[in-house]
């Protein structure tokens, strides 16, 4: 069992970043601190966790929102997100989205964030020796970019956001989306 003063500390701070207004994360929250006010360490706790699932929830939305319409004579898919809790090595939150044009060529783009593994591929997309090793470095408005070989961009945004473009479209399909992609609307939510 965690400490009294753990949890009351982290009840504090998620009530500090949540919006005022009425929804299902500050009602978690509440409840959280309800419980933990009753002396209900455990459901206090499990509330808890809750709300930061519905926050990772909320973060993997904004994700997909920043992932472009279809360029001129492209059809895309309706975006994906998904959250996944902080612990474990796959946590975080995710969005895609696949494009397809008339000669049936694919491009596919995938986020991730606050991800355990993007620490370790951070270092190498921040560091341009490294990156230049990995392929091509390229410009995606103000961010340095991977193109390999194959055409597939890696990103690193905010230096917790991990961009993937790849499909067995032209490479020039590919770096187009990427700089297609809302990146402030990434940085930013």
């Amino acid at each position: 069992m965690r400490h009294p003063c753990v949890m009351a500390a982290a009840i504090t701070a998620i009530i500090a970043v949540t919006p005022v207004r009425a929804d299902e994360i500050s009602d978690a929250i509440g409840e959280a601190q309800r419980a933990y006010q009753g002396g209900r360490v455990e459901e206090a706790r499990t509330a808890l966790q809750e709300a930061l699932q519905l926050l990772q929830q909320r973060a993997a939305a904004g994700l997909a929102a920043a992932l472009p319409e279809p360029l001129p004579g492209w059809t895309a898919e309706e975006a994906t997100s998904s959250a996944v809790g902080l612990t474990g090595l796959f946590g975080g939150s995710t969005a895609a989205r696949s494009y397809r044009n008339a000669r049936g060529q694919r491009v596919e783009i995938q986020v991730m964030s606050d991800n355990p593994m993007i620490t370790q591929l951070a270092a190498i997309l921040a560091n341009p020796m490294l990156a230049g090793a990995m392929g091509r470095i390229v410009r995606v408005g103000e961010q340095r970019a991977i193109q390999g070989n194959d055409g597939n961009i890696q990103m690193l945004v905010d230096n917790r956001i991990v961009v993937q473009v790849e499909g067995d479209a032209p490479p020039e399909a590919k770096l187009a989306y990427a700089r297609a992609i809302n990146l402030a609307r990434l940085a930013g939510r």
